[in-house]
């Protein structure tokens, strides 16, 4: 009887400790985090307590040795990940399938731009021994990281040279390489981490993994109050727009390959960038991805901004020439003279390279203020680039001076 009153008295103790988690937009997708909020601390301890003690429901996430059993491992797991002494780690990752990384990372070999600004935000780069051959021409961005070993294309990576680098991870997108070009000639014991870090709606979930992963919880801390001091506000204002005022926007991918012109709808992320901006994208629900679409049908839609996205520009280039055209071919197009964005010069190009990738908030910004200049008035788009170099990747570069991200140059 008096230990039946204890145990009572322990599981009361957990329960008022396990209050639930305060609201948050962000699930932090890693197992461990059974009360799934947008972190793993102590609270997450004692609610795996209870489910074991079946106070609690189990959660997707409770199962921090993902082995489809809650038991007192889980507990200690998750304690180990709160230290930083986990030997593994299970995440969900960018293709929504549980990853689970050998961990300390030592080796990384890098396939695309996106991972590396990342990686380079949380100041790993004396850990990459291979990047894909783009990375390669990023002298100005990627002084450090553009001398590593040559592994090939970021979608066509060379195997051998892989695996010469001796790694213990590779890093690359959700579906670029594919399984069967990468995962399937990789040893069981070399981690591939599939995170995409370009998507403006999961940044900031991918960069806190990435925290984890990497055991750099404090960097990516500052980088998460970067990060939030600038997309909240934008949300906030955003979120005040009702539908009938929003902003009705395509995005325009250049000439496609049948007369018209490439769009970008759901799930690219110029699209995800348009909607965080508070932007009406014309195309979703008429294409998907990326498709051609015929000058007619945007003629009929008659959009208040045009955004080009051009793959020219980013920050090893200071010359705008291309960019340029990318805009008089627009405003040229036959008929055009009649759509709204042009007539009140409202077309604007955005290098791919600034577009995306962990800087992004400061991209948001500028698409927030063509989009809406009287509501974001106040927002400096180049300053909070510039803070973001500054503070995130310690090279000596003035966006207002180096580099082409827009087109017309907007400034301040």
């Amino acid at each position: 009887m008096k230990i039946n009153v204890i145990l009572a008295g322990i599981a009361m103790s957990l329960l008022l400790l396990a209050l639930p988690a305060a609201a948050s937009d962000h699930t932090l997708g890693i197992y461990g985090n059974a009360n799934e909020d947008d972190t793993i601390n102590m609270q997450d301890v004692t609610y795996t307590e209870l489910i074991i003690l079946e106070y609690r429901d189990k959660t997707e996430l409770s199962d921090a040795k993902y082995d489809d059993r809650i038991n007192m491992q889980d507990v200690t797991q998750i304690e180990l990940i709160i230290l930083g002494r986990e030997k593994e780690l299970t995440f969900i990752d960018a293709a929504e399938n549980p990853a689970t990384v050998s961990l300390p990372i030592e080796r990384m070999v890098i396939l695309n731009t996106d991972f590396a600004e990342a990686v380079a935000v949380l100041d790993e780069r004396d850990k990459v021994v291979g990047v894909s051959s783009t990375m390669t021409g990023y002298n100005r961005f990627f002084p450090e990281l553009s001398t590593k070993t040559d592994v090939g294309g970021w979608s066509t990576p060379d195997i051998e040279a892989i695996l010469a680098t001796n790694p213990d991870t590779v890093c690359v997108y959700a579906s670029w390489p594919n399984t069967e070009k990468l995962d399937d000639n990789m040893p069981d014991d070399i981690n591939i981490v599939r995170l995409d870090c370009y998507k403006a709606e999961t940044q900031r979930e991918e960069m806190i993994k990435l925290g984890y992963l990497l055991n750099k919880r404090d960097r990516v801390g500052d980088y998460i109050d970067w990060h939030d001091e600038y997309v909240d506000v934008i949300n906030d204002k955003v979120s005040k727009i009702s539908d009938d005022n929003k902003t009705r926007v395509f995005i325009d991918g250049g000439g496609g390959n049948t007369v018209g012109r490439r769009a970008y709808s759901t799930g690219t992320g110029m699209h995800d960038l348009c909607v965080c901006a508070g932007g009406v994208n014309i195309a979703e629900g008429y294409i998907e991805k990326y498709a051609d679409v015929e000058t007619e049908w945007v003629l009929e839609q008659n959009p208040d901004v045009i955004v080009g996205l051009s793959f020219k520009g980013g920050y090893e280039t200071d010359d705008n020439t291309l960019m340029k055209e990318h805009y008089d071919e627009i405003i040229a197009l036959p008929g055009f003279e009649n759509v709204a964005a042009v007539q009140n010069d409202n077309v604007y190009i955005m290098s791919n390279g600034f577009a995306f990738a962990p800087h992004y908030p400061a991209a948001l910004a500028t698409m927030a203020k063509w989009l809406y200049p009287e509501t974001f008035a106040d927002l400096n788009p180049e300053e909070i680039h510039q803070e973001y170099i500054d503070t995130f990747f310690g090279i000596d570069f003035d966006v207002s001076e180096q580099g082409v991200f827009e087109y017309p140059q907007q400034g301040s």
